[in-house]
């Protein structure tokens, strides 16, 4: 059986849904507020993807969490060593 190349392509938005659905199975970041922990991962991804800071990202992207909320989240963990080893 021969699979086309196009049968292997994903797209944009099935790559990032795969990255978050990873992402909240595996991670645990308490949130509260607008920004609730899909939310986060998907600011973080975007700026990630795209080589960009968190501060940019939060100005480009309407109807988001501030860059500080961000902050104030991810400085909420606190063993981040543990976290590199996942």
């Amino acid at each position: 059986m021969t699979v086309s190349s196009s049968e292997l392509v994903l797209t944009d938005s099935e790559t990032l849904e795969e990255v978050i659905e990873c992402l909240v199975e595996n991670f645990s970041i308490q949130t509260q507020g607008v920004c609730d922990q899909q939310t986060l991962f998907e600011i973080l991804t975007y700026a990630a993807s795209n080589g960009d800071s968190i501060e940019n990202t939060a100005k480009l992207l309407k109807n988001l969490p501030t860059a500080n909320d961000i902050r104030y989240h991810l400085n909420k963990i606190n063993n981040f060593e543990e976290l590199k080893k996942l």
